[in-house]
């Protein structure tokens, strides 16, 4: 597969992104948001496990070694487990605007490990499309300086986690298949939830799902199946310092959504943000054309 296929991969994720966003607000409403993401995991688990199926791929899920199932493991505790749990109880304490702010950071820090371990290389126009990124994100979620307190710290960890499996699942990608990398994360990650759960005293919200809430699950799980299946796909043929830096058009289509549907106004400096947003993604893009695909041997472990 192509770079520019693998682009238009990470490109609908971040377009599902953008919808899923929206569409949460409404579905976690009422659910325990620790007992929504097991439900969503698990099922989506289940979805990529039919897929492994109708894909032939089980044999090479037999085939893996110890060390890749524990990568797995690893990839599904440190972004499909941990940061959930650290986030969720972020935004309890800060602003949302301000937690979306510090989320956004992730591809800062993406890059950062990615040159440190997977041995990619930022040029200037990468550079510039992170000052645009980083700026468009400020303007367009009105983030505050409030100092740094127990939620900023939560959220930030959260964000580091996620960062440091975009960069292990692209190391992955090398050996495995998207799709089982992907049932990895979300099947490791809904069992380390689940443990979550039951040492908590929550499984009782869980048991106490009605009809509406399952509808909700299955609603946002058939997006979530989308967004892992595009994104580690995607991922696998473009740098993640690119793929990370895409994913934050999703923003974009957040807001045009909550126009929209909402008719909430997007005042100038709103349309600036994601103007800079738009622009940084094309330019973080076409910063990495030509050598999009690394040869050299990443020293991820």
């Amino acid at each position: 597969m192509s770079y520019k296929k693998g682009i238009l991969l990470v490109f609908l994720t971040a377009v599902i992104s953008g919808f899923s966003i929206f569409i949460n607000k409404f579905g976690v409403k009422g659910i325990n948001p620790y007992v929504f993401t097991f439900s969503k995991n698990i099922v989506v688990a289940l979805l990529l496990f039919s897929i492994i199926l109708a894909f032939k791929e089980i044999k090479a899920l037999k085939k893996l070694k110890k060390s890749q199932w524990l990568n797995l493991a690893l990839v599904g505790l440190i972004g499909g487990s941990i940061p959930f749990l650290l986030f969720f109880k972020g935004i309890s304490i800060i602003s949302s605007a301000n937690a979306a702010f510090i989320h956004k950071l992730m591809f800062l820090f993406v890059a950062v490990l990615a040159v440190a371990f997977l041995k990619e290389r930022l040029n200037k126009k990468f550079l510039i499309a992170a000052a645009l990124l980083l700026a468009g994100n400020f303007l367009l979620l009105k983030f505050t300086w409030t100092g740094i307190g127990v939620g900023e710290v939560l959220v930030l960890i959260a964000t580091l986690f996620w960062a440091g499996e975009n960069v292990l699942s692209k190391h992955l990608l090398q050996t495995i298949s998207p799709r089982i990398v992907a049932f990895g994360r979300m099947f490791f990650g809904s069992l380390f939830i689940f443990l979550f759960l039951f040492a908590s005293g929550n499984i009782a919200p869980l048991a106490s799902m009605g009809a509406g809430h399952w509808i909700w699950v299955l609603v946002t799980s058939v997006l979530l199946f989308g967004y892992v299946i595009t994104w580690y796909t995607g991922l696998k043929y473009v740098d993640v310092s690119v793929a990370a830096s895409v994913l934050l058009v999703g923003s974009v289509i957040t807001a045009l959504l909550n126009l929209i549907f909402l008719h909430n106004m997007v005042a100038l400096v709103h349309a600036i943000g994601l103007a800079a947003i738009a622009s940084g993604a094309i330019i973080a893009v076409y910063s990495k054309k030509n050598y999009a695909i690394s040869t050299a041997t990443p020293r991820c472990t």
